[in-house]
């Protein structure tokens, strides 16, 4: 378990984009080295923010204004939402959660900067096992994390013990995959991120089979959140829709999400498409995603928020 205010480009089908967590160990490609990882993941984190604000807003709705003394961020990564979380609840404390130390430097550094390091801490820990230690919260917040975690469902009863009673668990799992290029973009095969997806839907799966104690699990989020003894709330979807033509940030965005999707899909894709990728990436190339004017951000991501009695 590790960072999840991102989308990771070939480790969540649900979100392209999102998103993740410690190193996995097996296939080559599935391995996720999140310190390596952790510039995409600020960049992603940073073109998100939008969408994340408004689920912030959202979920703070639905609890009492002043209740939350404590946000426990699961899966906090680099800290972008963690330092939001502290915005939306001024009064709480925030602890960001994750298993790459890492990145919770880049987390407290963050803190710093926004001037909020005397209610913000992180702390080192691993789902499912790590859970108990991590005190009561108001409201735990798990991005893009649970899928993560071999056993989701114990993750999830884990979680929900965390929380003080009328507390809130808010879980952003699943979405729609991101699209950035239209159907036919002139050179290739038309429908390749159609292609991708597909590929990523297996390097997904191979992830998932080879993480400690994974147990297959129906992604019924708010089945889950009942058997985990929590109350389900709401369930909303939220759009990030940056249209073309974007900024140089955006683009860049894009290319590194995308270069680090072409290595986790080696050998998952035919060579005429790992060609097409390749020219993408060129930052050279007319038709490179840093100088065609036709790509764009558009992707939708899924939380459920559940309460305890």
């Amino acid at each position: 378990m590790s960072p999840h205010e991102h989308t990771v480009p070939a480790g969540d089908p649900g979100n392209h984009a999102h998103h993740g967590h410690h190193g996995h160990h097996g296939h080559d490609t599935t391995h996720i080295d999140w310190e390596e990882f952790a510039a995409l993941l600020e960049r992603e984190a940073a073109l998100n923010l939008p969408l994340y604000e408004q689920v912030a807003h959202w979920v703070r709705e639905q609890l009492p204004h002043g209740s939350v003394r404590r946000v426990l961020d699961v899966g906090s990564g680099p800290g972008t939402v963690s330092c939001l979380l502290a915005e939306v609840f001024p009064q709480a404390e925030v602890v960001a959660v994750d298993a790459t130390p890492g990145l919770l430097e880049l987390a407290r550094a963050r803190a710093d900067r926004a001037g909020i390091a005397d209610r913000f801490s992180t702390h080192v820990a691993e789902l499912p096992d790590g859970i108990a230690e991590l005190g009561p919260a108001d409201l735990v917040w798990a991005s893009g994390s649970l899928h993560h975690v071999g056993d989701q469902r114990a993750a999830l009863t884990g979680l929900a013990g965390l929380l003080r009673p009328g507390g809130l668990l808010a879980l952003l799992e699943g979405g729609l995959p991101a699209r950035h290029l239209p159907r036919d973009i002139g050179i290739g095969r038309p429908g390749l991120e159609s292609r991708l997806e597909a590929a990523t839907a297996g390097w997904f799966a191979d992830m998932r089979a080879v993480l400690p104690g994974a147990k297959p699990e129906v992604e019924n989020w708010r089945a889950l959140l009942a058997a985990a003894g929590l109350t389900p709330t709401l369930t909303r979807s939220f759009l990030l829709d940056l249209p073309a033509p974007v900024t140089d940030a955006v683009r860049e965005g894009l290319v590194s999400g995308l270069s680090w999707q072409r290595r986790s899909l080696e050998g998952r894709l035919d060579a005429d498409d790992a060609a097409v990728l390749d020219r993408l990436l060129d930052p050279d190339d007319e038709e490179g995603l840093m100088r065609r004017p036709d790509c764009f951000m558009l992707a939708a991501r899924t939380v459920h928020t559940a309460r305890r009695g």
